[in-house]
């Protein structure tokens, strides 16, 4: 499901991408999960901060009684460079050349000049891109759980209250089901390294057999290596 958030505090405009995101939806058949904000605030801090799922970002760049959709951007690139990012915007071709390689912009959009037109044909673009999007999906009571398998760091089994901890760069999930159950949902890159731990190799950056830990490429050391499944990293 595609992931879509629209910071803007002009009504009128909000609306407009309202629309053409129902047109997006329809034409394509697919959900569009989208957010609203008309501000920075704590829960777009929030969201900004969930590496779950790959996002869209429709961002002003003035917005009143806020930081600006640039600052906003900055946060955003500090540890998120899957999202794309589009500018709709009243600034001029010199503020875009500046700002479009540096904070890796897919587009910047007149609000008054062709908008609806230009937004669909880049929302369209960004839909038909190839990247990875294999996804664990779980189906849980409360909640649906949807989360790309490159954005797994590792899997832990939580001794206490039996449950699978799935580690996220800045999130963790507890979820009900076994080690095994969880491997047959993922692919090859995930590894048992431990009878309690399965670890994405495509984030480990050294394994050490002697000691018993792998380092992750977030510079995080796991205590759960055993030379029992050492075969497991060829």
């Amino acid at each position: 499901m595609p992931h879509v958030i629209v910071v803007e505090d002009e009504k009128n405009i909000q609306e407009q991408i309202k629309q053409v995101l129902r047109k997006i939806s329809f034409a394509n058949d697919i959900d569009i999960n989208i957010k609203y904000f008309e501000k920075y605030n704590k829960d777009l801090e929030l969201e900004i901060n969930n590496d779950t799922y790959r996002k869209v970002y429709i961002m002003d760049i003035e917005l009143k009684n806020s930081i600006s959709g640039i600052e906003i951007a900055e946060i955003i690139r500090k540890n998120d460079w899957d999202s794309e990012i589009i500018f709709v915007t009243c600034h001029d071709k010199m503020f875009e050349s500046v700002h479009r390689q540096i904070l890796d912009v897919f587009d910047f959009i007149e609000k008054f000049h062709d908008m609806d037109n230009r937004l669909e044909k880049d929302l369209q673009a960004i839909y038909s891109q190839k990247f990875d999007k294999k996804m664990l999906k779980i189906n849980g009571r409360n909640a649906d759980l949807e989360i790309y398998f490159k954005n797994i760091l590792y899997i832990t089994r939580d001794k206490e209250d039996r449950k699978l901890i799935i580690y996220t760069k800045n999130i963790e999930f507890k979820i009900i089901g076994t080690l095994n159950e969880i491997q047959e949902m993922l692919d090859s890159r995930f590894i048992k390294t431990h009878r309690s731990c399965l670890a994405n190799s495509d984030h480990v950056m050294e394994y050490n057999y002697k000691d018993g830990y792998f380092v992750l490429d977030t510079g995080d050391k796991v205590d759960l290596l055993s030379k029992k499944y050492r075969k497991n990293k060829s």
